[in-house]
């Protein structure tokens, strides 16, 4: 398998500084960061380490998520894969990823719902991702569309 690279230049103190994170290895684009937009409501069209997170978490459990129910006999119609990733103080100093909550819904033929949020529980356990974040709880919502 191969190895993902991911680029960032940063200038300037934490306060006032910006960056840019690129996505070298498929070259789809270069997007802004900063902590003040990091740590408002408004991310103002910047990105963050918590939403590129969120969208590795995502994008991961849906592909491993949908491996598994193909191995329980079920056939993925369409999966909605949502991954809040939460950020704030640690006790310990400084900021933490203080939870992600995985939220799955999707259209599955061949499977009852008992099987669909097993599976999805499987997955959330086994989805690379999700292993390289032990540290954090990860909760999960799943439901199989009727």
């Amino acid at each position: 398998m191969p190895t993902r690279t991911a680029r960032t230049a940063w200038n300037g103190t934490l306060e006032t500084g910006s960056g840019q994170v690129e996505l070298s290895s498929s070259k789809v684009g270069t997007y802004d960061v900063s902590f003040p937009k990091r740590a408002a409501d408004d991310a103002g069209g910047t990105t963050s380490p918590e939403e590129l997170i969120a969208a590795a978490h995502s994008s991961c459990y849906a592909m491993q998520f949908s491996a598994l129910l193909a191995e329980a006999g079920g056939t993925p119609e369409s999966l909605e894969v949502t991954a809040d990733v939460s950020l704030g103080p640690d006790a310990a100093g400084g900021f933490k990823l203080t939870g992600i909550v995985l939220k799955v819904t999707g259209e599955v033929s061949g499977i009852d719902n008992d099987t669909f949020v097993k599976t999805a529980q499987a997955a959330k356990e086994t989805c690379p991702v999700s292993k390289a974040l032990t540290g954090v709880e990860i909760t999960l919502e799943a439901s199989l569309d009727a």
